[in-house]
């Protein structure tokens, strides 16, 4: 287990190395230079982490931390601004989820998986699915994204490679009859966790946010407590914009988590921090690679090291 930790983490940290030598430079010059932590220096950092993609109120947030502790003597030194920055950053990110996916009470788990298109969210939950099987968990897939040509295709194949069910219907047909097929198979297979693939959308688009809304209520119906959780997949390299998604989609799904993806060469990778922060919306996995088991748990820890 250690061992696969240390694997994950020095792949973590290569797919964050932008975001990482950009940050440490800027902070690595910024406390070089001075012998004490004052306006100048604190304005300097400022800089870096807005550049790291942290986000104008995260990084407001960190540098009133930086004050503060040099106030009450935690900083008395610039070198010990990093970190102290890791530690603060660590704080800012580690956030309970509300979806006590542990626990799985209830069979089946029901997760409901939405983003845009271009998220990898199809890939993801490939990847899920891999990742519950190696758990021992029986997995079932629903293809409810059916206005994308390749997308029941596509799921299909993930479902070969991982060794699981599937439930899909002919392109174009009603999502909300695959999902409810879905349900039914779920339950009567008595399947560990029913995984569903919707159409990926622009959170602006209203007419498209109102069809998930109505695959929530059919999963509701046919079991009152699920969706256990609902993820909304993100594109690692989109930065503070994907904050304005998270948002959109929050107001309409009440998502339980996040997934984030593409994090393997991206400069961007600080954006984590103000979307947790903001948001108080648990990352659960986050994807640093092509390879099937490259989905990983999120671990606050690791992450903060990683990004300083």
């Amino acid at each position: 287990m250690e061992k696969e930790k240390a694997g994950f983490f020095a792949r973590l940290k290569q797919g964050l190395q932008k975001t990482n030598n950009s940050l440490l430079e800027k902070i690595g010059k910024a406390t070089t230079r001075k012998i004490k932590i004052d306006d100048e220096l604190l304005e300097e950092l400022e800089e870096a982490l807005i550049m790291a993609d942290i986000g104008m109120p995260t990084t407001t947030q960190l540098l009133e931390s930086l004050r503060l502790g040099a106030k009450n003597k935690e900083l008395t030194k610039p070198e010990e601004v990093r970190p102290f920055l890791a530690k603060e950053i660590r704080k800012l990110i580690t956030v309970k989820s509300t979806a006590k996916d542990e626990e799985m009470a209830e069979k089946p788990h029901v997760i409901l998986m939405i983003g845009v298109n271009g998220a990898g969210k199809t890939t993801t939950i490939g990847k899920l699915a891999n990742y519950y099987k190696n758990e021992g968990k029986e997995v079932l897939l629903a293809a409810a994204d059916t206005f994308r040509a390749a997308a029941v295709d596509q799921l299909a194949e993930w479902c070969n490679r991982v060794g699981c069910d599937i439930v899909k219907h002919h392109p174009n047909s009603d999502p909300s009859a695959v999902v409810f097929d879905a349900m039914k198979a779920g339950i009567a297979r008595k399947k560990d966790i029913v995984i569903v693939d919707t159409a990926g959308r622009l959170h602006t688009r209203t007419n498209l946010m109102d069809q998930l809304a109505k695959i929530r209520k059919i999963i509701s119906r046919q079991m009152p407590s699920a969706p256990h959780e609902t993820l909304l997949v993100l594109d690692g390299t989109t930065g503070q914009n994907a904050l304005n998604q998270v948002k959109e989609f929050n107001a309409v799904m009440n998502v339980t988590g996040l997934v984030l993806t593409k994090l393997d060469g991206s400069s961007k990778g600080g954006a984590v921090v103000g979307i947790v922060n903001e948001t108080g919306i648990a990352v659960k996995f986050i994807g640093i690679g092509e390879k099937i088991d490259d989905l990983q748990r999120f671990d606050p820890e690791l992450f903060s090291k990683a990004l300083l």
